[in-house]
């Protein structure tokens, strides 16, 4: 009976994260919704909320945690397929768009409460882009033999302009977005090719 209880306390909990995610639309942010509207979209009471979150903040920081954590998972899974062949930084970012196109909602959460009003929120988005930074760093500084510093570097910027393409795709056109890929792609290919250039002429100033 205890498991069974358990199982529909997740199931409930669930559907409340599932039904903010749907609520977030390119004109509401997540801070615009309500209690009561989440508990409606959910199909629970109001006060069976707060068996599960003591509060809207809390169910926020879920969202983003586990909106960070999709994304990474992704991207590690991108990165493996590397090994059979392949482009790492085309497959990287076209698993990036593939991303904000089939989940719009979830990185609409992330993008806008990188820079949103509740401090606590703004925290916990630094730190999903600090986790996702620290994989990419971890990965080049394997794969380029670039020191622990460069290889930091490097990682920033690419998380820059791959978050930032992010945002500009959310509003284009699925020939627009494959153009930003591009675009995009370039840009890292840049970037890794002048970090490489610099693996090269290490203790030479340009």
């Amino acid at each position: 009976m205890t498991g069974i209880r358990a199982q529909q306390k997740e199931k409930t909990r669930r559907s409340l994260i599932n039904a903010s995610f749907r609520l977030v639309t390119a004109e509401r942010s997540y801070s615009n919704l309500s209690l009561r509207e989440v508990a409606r979209e959910a199909g629970i009471a109001p006060t069976s909320f707060y068996r599960h979150f003591c509060d809207m903040e809390e169910l926020g920081l879920t969202m983003v945690d586990e909106g960070g954590l999709t994304l990474r998972q992704l991207m590690r899974q991108a990165r493996q397929r590397i090994e059979t062949g392949g482009s790492v930084i085309q497959t990287s970012v076209e698993t990036f768009m593939e991303f904000v196109e089939q989940n719009p909602n979830i990185f609409r959460v992330l993008l806008r409460e990188r820079s949103g009003t509740s401090s606590a929120f703004r925290a916990a988005v630094s730190r999903e882009l600090r986790h996702f930074s620290h994989e990419l760093t971890d990965y080049i500084e394997l794969s380029t033999k670039l020191n622990r510093d460069e290889a930091k570097i490097q990682s920033e910027a690419m998380v820059t302009i791959v978050f930032n393409a992010g945002a500009e795709a959310l509003d284009l056109s699925n020939e627009e977005r494959r153009a930003l890929s591009d675009r995009t792609i370039m840009q890292l290919r840049m970037i890794a090719k002048g970090a490489a250039v610099l693996k090269m002429t290490r203790g030479i100033t340009l």
